[in-house]
């Protein structure tokens, strides 16, 4: 069955716990500083409505700046494909720290581009969770090195995967999806289809596959330092026969993304290269996830009843700690 409204897919995902807004807030605050000082890899989506392309950006701890609370600094030569950055476009942003399973998420619009540098307008800011990363065990390669894999054999190893889509709105979204390999890309009739498994619940990307299902991808063998690239149209679905081969520990995603490619090429990835994404250096000590999930939270602007419920909460000593711990322990699949 294919899902061509929000709602069906809300109703098969389950509903939000909290309000949808919650965590997000529409600054860099100084956690947010804090965490692009540690970061040395990214993946960034611009585009426009109708058209959406994602690259890979990499360097030192460091590699993207702020120039005030509302603005990120980007040197173009730090993505693998600066050519698609163009001022006025919408970017989604997901921001890596070595070691770290949680990844910082920003959106917003390219404000400007000067001499190579690109002032990126921030709009929205939030840590996500930790699943996807630890469902692929991003942080542990089994080898480090260059791929020698034809696509079909790249997308068997692949357990990590960006995807990159865009609403008529022309607001980019990036999503971050992890699984044991051959499990992670499944081919089906020339269809490329990865699951869905349980996390935030906020489907921005799939209620942007509904309005507008051209979409980019980037997936990853862990250790590897050449990339996938992929573009095509995608479709969200159902098929029992689908939901089976994704089954694992015994459960079944709740839908699947089925993508017809456009394109497909393994490329090798210098922003991977350059940021030395493995091994992994050690967690920094003073990047703690479950304060900034309470500080996002707290500096919400959700005026409804919910929220000020969940930000008392968030508020009694290790309420935060023991709900993330409970959740990535009990909700993975």
């Amino acid at each position: 069955m294919k899902l061509t409204k929000i709602e069906q897919v809300q109703k098969r995902v389950g509903k939000l716990p909290a309000p949808r807004d919650l965590k997000v807030i529409d600054h860099a605050d100084e956690h947010a500083v804090r965490w692009l000082s540690y970061s040395n890899f990214a993946f960034i989506a611009f585009g426009k409505a109708g058209d959406i392309q994602l690259t890979s950006a990499g360097g030192e701890r460091g590699f993207v700046s702020t120039s005030d609370s509302g603005h990120l600094l980007i040197h173009l030569a730090a993505l693998d494909d600066g050519s698609i950055v163009e001022q006025g476009l919408s970017f989604g942003a997901l921001f890596m720290v070595s070691g770290m399973d949680e990844t910082l998420r920003v959106n917003g619009r390219v404000s400007h581009i000067n001499d190579g540098l690109a002032t990126l307008e921030v709009e929205e800011c939030y840590l996500h969770c930790a699943k996807s990363f630890r469902r692929s065990n991003f942080w542990s390669p089994r080898s480090v090195g260059r791929s020698h894999d034809e696509i079909s054999d790249f997308v068997k190893r692949s357990r990590f995967l960006v995807l990159a889509s865009i609403n008529s709105r022309g607001q980019a979204d990036v999503s971050p999806k992890g699984d044991p390999e051959n499990f992670l890309i499944q081919e089906d009739g020339g269809f490329i289809c990865f699951s869905d498994r349980p996390g935030n619940r906020r489907i921005d990307s799939f209620g942007n596959i509904i309005e507008q299902p051209d979409v980019s991808i980037i997936a990853l063998v862990p250790g590897c330092k050449d990339i996938l690239e992929l573009k095509g149209t995608a479709e969200l679905c159902t098929d029992e026969h689908l939901l089976d081969r994704f089954e694992i520990e015994g459960k079944k995603p709740k839908l699947i993304t089925r993508i017809n490619p456009a394109s497909m090429r393994i490329r090798p990835s210098l922003a991977i290269a350059n940021s030395v994404l493995w091994p992994a250096e050690k967690v920094p000590e003073d990047l703690r996830p479950s304060e900034i999930f309470k500080a996002h939270v707290k500096k919400s602007k959700e005026s409804s009843l919910q929220a000020k419920v969940a930000r008392a909460a968030v508020s009694l000593p290790g309420a935060m700690e023991k709900g993330l711990e409970l959740d990535y322990k009990h909700n993975m699949y």
